[in-house]
């Protein structure tokens, strides 16, 4: 069912490595709270303190409870983890705020069936740049940093509403572009 809202949804997505959690700590930290952008937390079930994601810990117990009372407006599992972005997303859009959220790549079509006005950012990063952020990071060992990497997925939708970002630079380089994107198609 469709949400109306004024404000635009960001619906960011790309491989692991790509470096999605950096750039949204860099356009955060940019736009600081300024021109009705607000960047939305995931509810994961994975401990807090595991990588650099701004995210909600939540155990399975509580993550099956909040989706029964339909606490989330999308879910998914990947990496042996659950997944959710809040329903409070709607009520930021219905007032009038540009929300960005990190999304699945493969759940982008449900986005386009929910907000008349979302915009896709898929960032990517060459496949060299992908195995070293993932060793760096370490959560994987080297046949899973080989499966992440060379997993592809292409989100479907119309090409028109992805905004592709490359990410194999300087995090200044994207980060810039990013926070130029989503100021320049910010809700207004």
């Amino acid at each position: 069912m469709p949400v109306n809202g004024k404000g635009t949804l960001f619906y960011m997505m790309g491989p692991s490595g790509a470096g999605k959690d950096a750039l949204l700590r860099f356009a955060r930290r940019h736009i600081d709270g300024r021109n009705g952008i607000a960047f939305s937390h995931r509810y994961i079930t994975r401990p807090a303190d595991y990588g650099g994601e701004n995210h909600v810990e939540l155990s399975e117990g509580e993550f099956a409870e909040r989706k029964a009372f339909g606490c989330f407006f999308m879910d998914w599992a990947a990496h042996g983890f659950k997944y959710a972005i809040g329903i409070e997303v709607n009520i930021w859009l219905s007032k009038g705020l540009s929300v960005v959220v990190s999304g699945s790549r493969e759940y982008f079509p449900q986005a386009l069936g929910i907000y008349p006005r979302v915009r896709g950012i898929l960032v990517t990063a060459n496949l060299k740049t992908l195995r070293k952020r993932l060793a760096m990071r370490g959560r994987e060992d080297g046949a899973a940093i080989l499966e992440r990497s060379i997993r592809t997925v292409e989100p479907s939708g119309n090409k028109r509403d992805i905004f592709v970002l490359e990410n194999n630079g300087p995090l200044e380089e994207a980060g810039e572009k990013l926070v130029m994107y989503l100021l320049a198609h910010a809700s207004r």
